[in-house]
């Protein structure tokens, strides 16, 4: 019977999030309505749905079940993270809403690849929209995974058939189209994942007996480590452990669905309020998955899967009904990326790699073909490379915040780097977070395997950014270019 209840609940809530799309799926007049909403976004949406794309499934069941399995040390990575928030919107957001709107700008890689003419920049263009279909297709699938725990842990279905129906819901919905759509339905999503943000951890930390009785009990049933701010790691270690969870923030930098909210907020007015919104959302989910997470140890011990600690606390703590608001949260989570992701790889394909010029018209027919076959290959991928959602997400996300990070901050800072610098920045960010990513996977006694499994994947996060800033503040055109609309 509590299934049922929570399957009702679940059903009523995305009829409700269809309603929403196919409203605002009649927006879409033009490529920009499609891909940017007609440039219109408001604060409350521009805002909330940034939040929602860039947490996803991450912040409720990966950061809550890293912090739940690591300790007070993993909170190292918050600051980064909100620091991430205000470089984008305070730094990069007022100049790349600016400049992209004055020249007609539709994605990220029109902003990037502006400076060049000719050959080199559709060099620019294919191999960016090629570089953001691989790493979209992990970060999608990493996504089904979270939809699938979900499914396998209220149901009992197996993990193909979990993977199947979060497919087949996300992907129903995200053919409905266009940004509006998305961005709408990622703001009701976020409001839902922030009201669960408070209500689970207070539940859970009442459960625990307020905050001195968690930290009683973790007192005295945890190893002192646990509980260490350094982990009780050498020195040299905690650097490079909180170095490389703090730059997780780094990744937000390169990232197409994000930076595609900038572009889209309709003014600067706008994008000051929608700062302040968004940082809010990060600051009470991001507290709210800390407490969980602590208290989550508290009263379950360190038996418990990280990831499924978030479901395990709702099932007991919560009557059916809410029980399903919370999984409807986690699923929010899930589509509220999956769908922006979508939407940005559909653009990368029609728009970056020029699919849409050779079929004028279609625009949105080949949008919903290339978010078809994009969903086929994530549940491939689901169901033969399993990982972790933290480590899953966090490689993608690492790749391309090195592959288009340091382009972005060139640009934004009055930079204009050659053409040539930009195609080498790409390949250099990306090669290099993939060695160290797969050479952390492998093991092994030589140099790069020993740098590439130190705690917090520093080398992995933090050197990839290097080669590639380097190449764009030092190889770059004599003087910016000027802000036209044809450059």
């Amino acid at each position: 019977m509590d299934n049922w209840i929570i399957l009702g609940t679940l059903a009523a809530y995305k009829l409700m999030l269809l309603g929403v799309g196919l409203w605002a799926s009649n927006r879409n007049k033009s490529e920009s309505d499609f891909f940017l909403g007609g440039r219109g976004l408001g604060p409350w949406v521009a805002g909330l749905s940034y939040a929602a794309s860039t947490s996803s499934a991450w912040v409720l069941l990966g950061v809550s079940g890293f912090i739940y399995t690591t300790g007070l040390s993993a909170l190292w990575m918050i600051p980064g993270i909100l620091m991430g928030y205000v470089v984008v919107w305070v730094w990069l957001g007022p100049r790349i809403r600016a400049e992209t709107e004055a020249r007609g700008h539709v994605t990220m890689t029109d902003y990037m690849a502006a400076g060049a003419k000719g050959a080199m920049r559709k060099a620019i263009a294919l191999w960016s929209a090629l570089l953001v279909l691989f790493c979209f297709i992990f970060y999608i699938a990493a996504q089904f995974g979270a939809a699938a725990i979900a499914f396998e842990s209220q149901f009992g279905l197996g993990h193909f058939e979990s993977v199947a129906i979060g497919a087949a819901v996300i992907l129903i919905y995200s053919l409905m189209g266009g940004f509006w759509a998305v961005s709408v339905t990622d703001t009701i999503q976020g409001a839902l994942m922030a009201i669960i943000a408070i209500a689970l951890p207070v539940a859970a930390l009442l459960a625990a007996g307020g905050p001195g009785e968690v930290i009683a009990t973790l007192s005295a049933s945890e190893p002192s480590a646990f509980l260490s701010w350094t982990g009780e790691r050498p020195a040299f270690l905690f650097l490079g452990f909180a170095m490389g969870i703090a730059s997780i923030g780094l990744g937000t930098f390169g990232q197409p669905h994000l930076i595609a909210r900038l572009m889209a907020v309709k003014d600067d007015a706008a994008r000051k309020r929608g700062f302040a919104i968004a940082m809010g959302w990060a600051v009470i989910v991001y507290a709210g998955m800390s407490t969980l997470a602590l208290s989550g140890r508290a009263l379950l011990g360190g038996g418990q899967e990280g990831e499924a600690m978030f479901y395990t606390l709702a099932a007991e703590l919560f009557p059916p009904v809410l029980a399903g608001l919370v999984i409807a949260a986690v699923l929010s989570a899930v589509m509220s990326t999956v769908d922006s992701l979508l939407i940005a790889t559909s653009a990368a394909v029609a728009h970056d790699m020029g699919v849409a010029r050779a079929m004028p018209g279609r625009e949105v027919l080949i949008s919903r073909v290339v978010m078809t076959a994009l969903c086929v290959l994530a549940v491939v991928l689901a169901m033969t490379l399993p990982a972790s959602i933290f480590s899953r997400v966090l490689f993608s996300w690492s790749a391309l915040g090195a592959a288009f990070g340091p382009i972005l901050f060139a640009r934004v800072a009055g930079v204009e780097p050659k053409p040539a610098a930009i195609l080498l920045a790409i390949t250099a960010g990306f090669f290099t977070t993939v060695l160290f990513y797969i050479y952390g996977q492998i093991g092994g006694d030589s140099l790069l395997a020993r740098l590439a499994a130190l705690p917090g994947d520093p080398f992995e996060r933090i050197f990839p950014w290097l080669v590639p800033l380097i190449l764009v503040f030092t190889w770059r055109q004599s003087r910016r270019a000027e802000l036209s609309p044809d450059s």
